[in-house]
């Protein structure tokens, strides 16, 4: 059977769309259709029943599905060994990151990946971690870089480095030169906040429901998608807000931004890499990992970087 044609049937049976399919795989409805058909045909028997509302997969695909979804691993283990044993070190990488990883922890550390393996063709997504979980389960990356500890049955999760999240002011915000901010000034503080979905704003949910409070018993007078522009509204004195400290080191190097303990709280959380369960990782991606936990591991031994303790 044709592989193309099986990585085909097993997006349609999992999505129950042909559409939706040929989203996934970049090509259009009709070759989902055609690719279906001549397995059908292959095989003599009917796999889908598709009416104007949905598609349902017959008793056949049921069975097919079981071994398909070996064959695939089979033969992307081939592939991968073939290629170990070739020591060849090519091919592509698709990855998602979250945003604060992927906008102030990747790029030094793809720089040193791109120096070492030119030949590898990267792919890099940014998008907040519920996106780039998503991205995972339907097959358009190969892994993910994520700040939240999502649950998920279809992925796994390894921590990889610890983060700290601190309150950020513009320099001349605060009338006094307070060295802490309590809880309940907090309250009253004209915040800004990301979005639902991303990470820090999971963190600082979870950290604020610990204290018996939610962000609607705070004074949120924005919500902004992107780091970035969170920073240039509190450089404009709109407000403070709560992000990664490895987010500000420009910013408080020229003295744009100021930061504040929050008085009792301690805002830490743990990076974890990202990638489907059960799924064989293509060689370059185990490569990418290997190099990401040797260069960690290297930055933790110099104090640059904290690993975290548990989980």
């Amino acid at each position: 059977m044709n592989y193309d044609r099986l990585k085909t049937f097993i997006a349609v049976a999992e999505k129950k769309s042909f559409s939706e399919a040929a989203k996934i795989l970049y090509v259009t409805q009709p070759t989902i259709t055609s690719q279906v058909k001549a397995l059908e045909e292959e095989l003599n028997t009917k796999l889908f029943e598709r009416t104007t509302k949905k598609v349902e997969m017959t008793q056949s695909a049921h069975i097919l599905l079981k071994y398909v979804r070996e064959i695939v691993r089979l033969t992307d283990s081939a592939q991968k060994e073939i290629l170990q044993n070739e020591n060849t070190v090519h091919g592509d990488l698709s990855m998602g990151c979250s945003l604060t990883i992927g906008e102030y922890i990747l790029p030094e550390f793809l720089r040193q990946f791109i120096d070492s393996y030119p030949l590898i063709q990267i792919s890099v997504k940014i998008a907040n971690s519920s996106e780039v979980v998503e991205k995972l389960k339907d097959q358009l990356i190969d892994v993910g870089l994520i700040e939240t500890p999502i649950e998920d049955p279809q992925i796994v999760l390894e921590p990889i480095l610890e983060d700290e999240l601190i309150l950020i002011a513009a320099p001349d915000y605060f009338s006094t030169k307070e060295v802490k901010i309590s809880l309940h000034q907090l309250k009253k503080i004209p915040l800004i906040v990301r979005e639902k979905g991303s990470g820090t704003r999971a963190v600082v949910d979870k950290y604020l429901t610990q204290n018996r409070l939610s962000v609607d018993d705070l004074n949120v007078v924005m919500e902004l998608g992107s780091t970035e522009s969170i920073k240039a509204a509190v450089e404009s004195g709109l407000g403070v807000s709560i992000i990664s400290k490895s987010a500000i080191k420009k910013e408080q190097r020229l003295k744009l931004l100021r930061t504040y303990p929050i008085d009792d709280v301690s805002l830490y959380r743990s990076f974890y890499i990202a990638f489907r369960k059960d799924h064989i990782l293509k060689s370059t991606t185990e490569l990418f990992l290997e190099a990401l936990r040797s260069l960690i591991q290297e930055k933790e031994s110099c104090n640059l970087i904290h690993l975290p303790t548990g989980n």
